[in-house]
């Protein structure tokens, strides 16, 4: 084991970040998985649309299906009589065809009768015995309509390669009738724990020990990101287990964090057994940040491996800086910016050089 780095060479987050993704590629790997299990996946190819939406011309409001000209100069003083004869029913086509001086009975949704081009409402009408209203107002053609493809056209694009999909993006997807979808393959994450003063969480701690957190924390935070985490479990502060646990770990996975010992110290050791995992090893020791300023970002063998601090804030912090943009980057993913907000400090705040 060479002996421990004395000296960060820091960069700043962004620099650290470009420098880690121009080495990590986007992945094409893709797989086809029903549209109703798809929530969170990242689309690994364009969505056309292929079919109209909606494929009838729809009514938008209770009331009847008329001929718009049959309307033009109706007032509540002089309105427009139209007969009534044909009572368009949900989920099924009209009847017939409506003529000049005719309409339709109509709910929100229903299918319009040919010949019918709008709908008045039915607060806007008033029955004259059965089979007659009077229309007292006009309405223009394609009031209150929605006509075929007004949502959708077919071979529309609606959603691009690297989307990740919401609720209201499958609502849609159904509704075209597209019932399978090809996504972006979850990645496998290993985690690495190190350190001689952790145990397991179900385990009390003796005195001066803690309780494994970075573990849990880092697998929720890759779940919540739409990947699989894979837990090798806690290590004591020695090279030759850390570097088998860490071999073995990406071996088995697509991404490996390391969580701990990557502070520089006599027991600093993550540097070293990331640099003797493959090339070109680490890329970035050290950011400008508080908390978070011991990070270590590598690849090794084609694949991420991360050294992320063993503070829990600093863990946390750093995963979503620098882990959650690459695992976007693997799988093509496209994520919204990171919101940010303006402040004014009401108070100087003192800052470390180089943080």
């Amino acid at each position: 084991m060479t002996t421990s780095r004395e000296l960060f060479n820091v960069r700043t987050p962004p620099q650290a970040l470009d420098v880690l993704l121009q080495h990590v590629p986007a992945r094409a790997d893709g797989e086809e998985v029903p549209t109703r299990d798809a929530l969170d996946r990242v689309l690994a190819e364009d969505v056309s649309s292929p079919a109209d939406l909606p494929t009838f011309r729809r009514s938008t409001m209770d009331g009847f299906a008329v001929r718009a000209a049959d309307t033009f100069g109706a007032t509540e003083g002089l309105p427009a009589y139209l007969d009534v004869v044909d009572e368009v029913l949900m989920g099924h086509a009209p009847n017939r065809a409506l003529g000049t001086g005719e309409c339709a009975r109509i709910a929100t949704g229903g299918m319009l009768p040919d010949g019918a081009d709008a709908v008045v409402m039915v607060e806007q009408t008033q029955e004259v015995g059965q089979a007659t209203i009077e229309a007292l107002r006009a309405v223009a053609p394609g009031e209150n309509v929605v006509q075929v493809g007004e949502d959708v056209r077919t071979g529309d694009p609606i959603l691009p390669r690297g989307h990740v999909l919401r609720p209201q993006d499958l609502g849609g997807l159904v509704a075209l009738g597209v019932t399978a979808v090809r996504v972006a393959r979850r990645l496998r994450v290993g985690i690495v724990s190190g350190g001689d003063e952790l145990v397991a969480p179900e385990q009390a701690p003796a005195p001066g020990q803690i309780r494994d957190i970075n573990s849990y924390t880092l697998a929720a935070m890759i779940r919540r990101d739409g990947h699989v985490p894979c837990l090798a479990g806690v290590f004591p502060d020695d090279y030759d287990a850390l570097e088998r646990a860490a071999r073995a770990a990406l071996e088995a996975n697509d991404v490996v964090i390391l969580s701990a010992g990557s502070s520089v110290s006599a027991r600093d050791m993550t540097a070293q057994v990331v640099d003797g995992l493959g090339k070109p090893g680490a890329l970035v020791h050290g950011v400008s940040l508080k908390p978070g300023k011991p990070t270590i970002l590598a690849v090794c063998s084609d694949k991420p491996v991360f050294g992320l601090p063993g503070n829990p804030v600093s863990c946390m912090v750093t995963y979503d800086l620098f882990v959650s943009p690459t695992l976007a980057r693997l799988t093509g993913a496209v994520r919204p910016p990171r919101r940010t907000v303006s402040a004014r400090l009401s108070r100087n705040i003192a800052s470390a050089t180089g943080r």
